[in-house]
């Protein structure tokens, strides 16, 4: 017997993830030369508010990312001066990250690809619709980081 899993949560939401992700990937690379991973990681570092810069560890953390897989990325983007790597001054193991002012405008075309892709895959749904899927989806991850991080009750 063929099974279905389309219409189950966790196939639905990794397919959709992955089709958004493989068109934002397409228009970034076409229009601004950068993949999707580039871009998150620019993002990353521009949500980042501390005074001290995020070192490389710690971006693969907030990535998902290995650490050897953010050493690739950083090296294309510092050599395209996207970014600039800086030694730490108190362990010389550690490389911190900075955006160049370069950044900025790949950040501010990144997210112009979003937003016309989103109101895109959005327009099969009514504004109030598109108000209650973003709703839901965060209860949804609400209850997942509950679960992970061992919070959650027990049904």
């Amino acid at each position: 017997m063929k099974r279905d899993f389309t219409q189950r949560f966790g196939f639905l939401v990794k397919n959709v993830a992955k089709l958004y992700g493989e068109e934002f990937d397409r228009l970034a690379r076409e229009r601004i030369g950068l993949s999707s991973a580039q871009c998150r990681l620019l993002g990353v570092l521009a949500m980042h508010d501390e005074d001290e810069p995020l070192s490389q560890a710690e971006l693969a953390q907030r990535l998902g990312l290995t650490p050897m897989a953010v050493a690739g990325l950083c090296d294309r983007m510092a050599a395209a001066g996207w970014i600039r790597r800086e030694p730490s001054a108190t362990d010389r193991r550690v490389n911190k990250i900075h955006l160049e002012p370069s950044a900025e405008k790949a950040l501010d075309a990144a997210l112009s690809i979003s937003d016309g892709l989103n109101a895109r895959v959005m327009a099969v749904l009514s504004q109030a619709e598109r108000v209650q899927l973003l709703s839901l989806l965060t209860k949804v991850r609400g209850s997942l980081t509950g679960i992970t991080s061992g919070e959650a009750q027990k049904p």
